[in-house]
């Protein structure tokens, strides 16, 4: 998941603490890396963006664009819902992110519904099912999202049996920067 790389309106509290046009660099330059790093013969890479209306290009061109408006949660579910079966979705500012963590996601919705990637500060940097259609639209409405509630309000929404695999930072403010 990414967001048009504009000043003040892309990683605010990492802004707050480096400067907006710190920050924004240094998003646009973690996007491009994620998309580059993670390529992987064994799956098929989208970016979801927001806003709607944004045009932003990203990576290599065979990486497909999905659109999306709404909260996080609802952003999350959409892109999710239209995606294939054992598929995962991580946010873009996740610094440390290897394709082995992702292949582990999806080995996991072999024997499991659903999966989160835990952050230590208590969001998640993943999230996945095994049959995304059938998630209701609604199932993670009234998650408290940017807080050390996120990941616990998102599990106890998500349907069946759900797997946590590798815990791992993503960067909000300048303590987070690797």
């Amino acid at each position: 998941m990414v967001k048009q790389p504009r000043p003040g309106r892309v990683k605010t509290r990492l802004g707050r603490d480096i400067g907006m046009i710190d920050a924004t660099w240094w998003y646009r330059h973690q996007v491009d890396r994620i998309v580059r790093h993670l390529r992987d013969p064994r799956w098929t890479m989208v970016a979801g963006y927001a806003p709607k209306t944004s045009r932003v290009m990203v990576g290599p061109r065979d990486v497909k664009l999905w659109q999306g408006n709404g909260d996080l949660g609802q952003r999350m579910i959409r892109l999710l819902r239209q995606a294939p079966p054992k598929s995962v979705l991580i946010g873009s500012d996740i610094s440390g992110v290897q394709p082995h963590h992702i292949g582990r996601a999806i080995a996991a919705l072999g024997s499991h519904d659903c999966v989160l990637g835990p952050s230590p500060d208590g969001g998640f940097w993943l999230i996945g099912a095994r049959h995304p259609g059938r998630l209701q639209r609604d199932v993670l409405a009234g998650a408290r999202w940017s807080t050390a509630d996120a990941l616990t309000d998102t599990q106890t929404r998500l349907p069946g049996r759900v797997a946590l695999v590798d815990t791992l930072n993503d960067v909000d403010t300048a303590q987070d920067l690797p």
